[in-house]
């Protein structure tokens, strides 16, 4: 793919979407994700590296098949998740386009989970920055490894919107987890290793040789004794909430709380800076207290 052009503002085709630079973003697709399998590993890619692989319906459509297409073929043994570029995924994509009215609806909360149920072991490849449904989808693989520059964090409520999944509270512990999604901050590597959200953190230019060295190791043992190893101490969870964790919008009093969050001043000031003042000063309104 040729390196894309950055076009000047008094140029740019208003029916067509931009990055702050100027680089047109590319429409929805089919590539949004993409799926290569070779020595008994998968490899899936978020490949929205102009947005930072934030998440939209393409790339949440696409990631599900991808997940299914990995755990049906026999040729793969072991599942990495990664991102094209510079960053696994920077959350969800505010400024998306809608899911087209004929498409099937996807849910990525039965994505992660999914790859939560699945036999194969699923291993989250990150480097630069893994935020909102980021870090929920990097923390539901079985293991996360990191390079030294990710940075990690729950930072949806600087939006005014509450976690899509709630995997962080089974991570990292109680006191963590309330740091980290009641503030909406950052932490790089080094914590997320402390915090045990992460299994190891290699240098950036080791991260790629690393991952397909762990998930070697895992490929090349009895794979029945890994699925059950995998699915035994994902029971000990379940026994201890972790599916009604998962789906906590499906209690009454939470939802109606999530609900409320739509109508939050503060909220939705931001929102409405993004749609009349753009992309920076969204940024720099909602990040003023983070920095």
């Amino acid at each position: 793919m040729a390196d894309p052009t950055a076009v000047p503002a008094d140029q740019r085709d208003p029916q067509k979407r931009y990055t702050p630079e100027g680089f047109e973003v590319p429409a929805p697709s089919a590539n949004d994700v993409l799926y290569e399998v070779a020595d008994g590993i998968a490899t899936i890619t978020f490949n929205r590296p102009l947005v930072l692989n934030a998440v939209d319906w393409s790339l949440t459509y696409h990631f599900s098949k991808a997940v299914e297409r990995a755990e049906k073929d026999e040729a793969a043994r072991v599942i990495i998740v990664r991102g094209a570029g510079r960053t696994f995924c920077a959350g969800g994509d505010l400024q998306g386009s809608k899911r087209p009215e004929d498409l099937e609806p996807v849910s990525q909360l039965d994505t992660v989970l999914r790859i939560w149920r699945m036999p194969k072991p699923v291993i989250a490849s990150v480097r630069g920055h893994a935020v909102g449904q980021g870090i929920e989808i990097a923390g539901m693989c079985d293991f996360t490894i990191a390079a030294e520059d990710a940075k990690f964090g729950e930072i949806q409520i600087r939006h005014g919107f509450p976690p899509p999944m709630l995997v962080t509270p089974f991570l990292v512990g109680l006191k963590h987890a309330k740091e980290l999604m009641m503030t909406g901050d950052l932490f790089d590597a080094e914590a997320a290793l402390r915090m045990g959200f992460v299994n190891r953190v290699v240098p950036v230019d080791q991260l790629d040789e690393a991952t397909r060295t762990f998930a070697a190791r895992l490929a090349s043992l009895p794979q029945t004794t890994l699925a059950l190893n995998k699915l035994l101490v994902n029971r000990i969870h379940e026994l201890s909430g972790f599916i009604d964790g998962m789906r906590w919008q499906d209690d009454p009093v939470l939802k109606e709380l999530s609900t409320a969050t739509g109508r939050d001043s503060v909220a939705a000031g931001r929102l409405e800076t993004l749609r009349q003042q753009g992309w920076d000063a969204f940024k720099q309104q909602r990040d003023e207290h983070h920095r």
